[in-house]
């Protein structure tokens, strides 16, 4: 099964892609990843992209693309893998096209979830990190038993400033995609503001 999961920063891909794993065995291919582990292991895709990136630029498309298709051909996406974090634009999405043609492979899904803006800035504004244990809370869905007993700072890039700014840019640059894949009939719309069980249900009921 070849899936994608979509949605804007804070919708919940993340967790999700984990019930996805466990449920399915297959991969999650999250570009980040993908591109420190290409980059560690000096494939010639790393190498190409760690000149841009000790130069302080955004690795081009191609690249990306590269390394995307040498993970693709490792074993462990032979029954399947669940995209994360690419295409963020329909160059990319037209280029990702391109290689799954090459490649004779074809996306089965591409699940959306769907969750309003002022819930984004909610749980992302909420969430604060205890020094002492790394532990990650949040102060209205998951506050610490003792407040007293953590030492709870919000990251940076959790504040509502940076979070508006992911937004705008995620619906500027990556919503179009929503289109693009709903018109090939494989975009499926998943509710992100119910509980974490019920959207892995929505989920797999309609993977099944």
């Amino acid at each position: 099964m070849n899936l994608m999961l979509f949605g804007a920063p804070g919708a919940g891909k993340g967790t999700q892609a984990k019930f996805l794993i466990e449920k399915y065995g297959i991969p999650q291919i999250s570009t980040g990843d993908i591109l420190r582990e290409a980059v560690k292991n000096e494939t010639e895709m790393g190498k190409e992209a760690k000149r841009y990136m000790d130069d302080g630029k955004l690795v081009p498309d191609n690249i990306i693309i590269g390394i995307i298709k040498d993970r693709l051909k490792e074993e462990d996406c032979k029954s399947g893998f669940i995209l994360d974090g690419f295409p963020r634009t329909i160059p990319q999405a037209e280029a990702l096209e391109e290689l799954l043609k090459e490649l004779n492979i074809s996306l089965d899904k591409v699940i959306s979830l769907n969750v309003p803006d002022e819930d984004i800035i909610e749980r992302i504004t909420g969430r604060r990190v205890s020094k002492s244990t790394g532990k990650i809370y949040h102060i209205k869905f998951n506050p610490p038993v003792d407040e007293k007993e953590e030492d709870l700072y919000q990251r940076a890039d959790d504040t509502e400033e940076t979070v508006k700014k992911r937004l705008d840019a995620y619906h500027n640059q990556t919503a179009p995609l929503f289109d693009f894949y709903k018109n090939k009939g494989i975009l499926v719309e998943i509710d992100g503001t119910k509980t974490v069980n019920e959207v892995t249900k929505d989920i797999i009921a309609v993977l099944n």
